[in-house]
């Protein structure tokens, strides 16, 4: 898909220079080449051409998509390339979307890239010889992995900004500019809309080495508290040095949340795992005691459930990860407490029934150990053996609400208890006939059979 975007680039730049145009690859696209990263977002700007005059090449060369083209902005269909005009911006409210726009073909190059965030993404390159321009010092900053705001006035007007720096300090491992950090300690993030900081955040969880590097830039500069503040009260708290040489809570999260970062390729729920992690002690801001002269933490997985839902709520309202998040939450301290036990296959069983989705559980469990100093790793072996048995038992037959109405019991309100007594004999390994034949004597119990 990226070379179809980039032959289509240079077809619309080689129609654009016989009208007296050029065309630039913008934005991330210019940063991640000259990084050598891979990107599959290709944006490109075309300069002295008018709306018309573009849109006449556009039509030539594929169906052009109106979404878009009052901003400057098009697409041609069956493509994914960016198509974009110079334009002004010029802020009118606290929103978003609160930006008067105009198109200015003839803006210049050193006018267009000035609205960008960074030095580093207002670097364009001339799709057709490969000169890169470079008005800010995008280079420089680059080669020495920094990041810089291009202009105070044009990025104080996006909020988002200091959720972006923080982001691409912890996707590429740069260091913010002085200037830039003191900028973003100003500005004010209330207004912002969920889903443009759950974006933010998603990128920083699942595309960041560590993750830890978005929070602690965003702790650095001032920025937890509108948007993370449940995590920012884990600043300070303490635990038990006897297991958690690393120190407060904070520190044991941003670790757990980068050996999370470290796991996430081996579950399907990435996102939900990385919730997990930065969510799973929050508890232990309302539960820590000293007793003793030993610190404690008791019941800090429950405790924790509505910090954890409320931080959630706030940035997302996709239902399913938010109740797959606190199972896990809920549950994270069941995988080492059973395997340091070595606990029956009956009650890993059950744990792995309570939970929404077990692999995810054990990979947190893993986490969380490897979050600690000392260093202790989780029991894996042990803990995906229990997964594999759990599993296997789940594959054979088992009593249904078939056979108990096959077998004579009505349906009434007690149906379903019967169906989990049955359940709970299923992850005891008891076959399918016993299992009937236990919960059929229950059901004449409680005189819901007769004879």
């Amino acid at each position: 898909m990226e070379d179809r975007n980039i032959a289509m680039a240079v077809r619309i730049a080689q129609r654009a220079a016989e009208r007296g145009g050029a065309v630039y690859y913008v934005g991330g696209f210019v940063r991640d080449r000259l990084q050598g990263a891979e990107t599959k977002d290709v944006d490109i700007e075309v300069h002295g051409l008018y709306p018309a005059q573009l849109e006449a090449i556009l039509d030539a060369l594929g169906e052009r998509d109106a979404v878009g083209e009052s901003f400057g902005i098009y697409k041609l269909k069956g493509c994914s390339l960016d198509i974009a005009m110079p334009r002004r911006e010029e802020k009118r409210g606290s929103g978003h979307r609160d930006f008067d726009v105009c198109v200015d073909p003839f803006l210049g190059a050193f006018k267009a890239a000035q609205r960008r965030d960074f030095t580093i993404n207002a670097l364009m390159e001339n799709v057709l010889t490969g000169e890169i321009v470079d008005g800010f010092g995008g280079l420089r900053d680059l080669r020495n992995g920094v990041l810089r705001h291009v202009s105070d006035a044009s990025f104080a007007e996006d909020p988002l900004r200091v959720l972006r720096c923080a982001q691409f300090a912890a996707r590429f491992g740069f260091t913010v500019a002085d200037e830039t950090a003191a900028l973003c300690e100003k500005m004010e993030l209330s207004a912002l809309a969920k889903e443009r900081v759950m974006g933010e955040l998603e990128k920083a969880l699942l595309k960041a080495d560590a993750p830890s590097v978005f929070f602690e830039t965003l702790r650095r500069m001032g920025q937890l508290s509108v948007w993370f503040p449940e995590l920012e009260q884990t600043v300070g708290i303490p635990q038990s040095p006897r297991f958690h040489a690393e120190g407060d809570v904070w520190t044991h999260t941003m670790l757990v949340t980068d050996a999370a970062a470290a796991l996430r390729g081996r579950t399907d729920k990435p996102l939900a795992l990385l919730l997990a992690a930065l969510t799973h002690d929050f508890g232990k801001a309302v539960c820590s005691q000293t007793v003793d002269g030993q610190i404690h933490n008791y019941g800090h997985e429950t405790l924790g459930l509505p910090l954890a839902e409320a931080f959630l709520r706030r940035l997302t309202r996709e239902k399913a990860l938010i109740e797959t998040v606190l199972n896990l939450v809920e549950n994270h301290m069941r995988p080492n407490i059973l395997a340091a036990d070595r606990a029956s296959v009956k009650a890993t069983n059950r744990m792995f029934d309570r939970s929404a989705d077990p692999e995810a559980l054990i990979l947190l469990a893993v986490a969380d150990r490897r979050g600690s100093l000392p260093l202790r790793e989780a029991d894996s072996a042990f803990l995906y053996e229990r997964l594999g048995i759990y599993r296997e038992y789940l594959s054979r037959p088992h009593v249904t609400g078939r056979d108990l109405i096959g077998a004579g019991v009505p349906p009434s309100e007690r149906f379903s208890g019967y169906l989990d007594y049955a359940h709970k004999l299923r992850l005891a390994g008891v076959p399918k006939e016993n299992a009937l034949r236990q919960t059929l004597a229950l059901a004449r119990k409680q005189g819901d059979m007769k004879g």
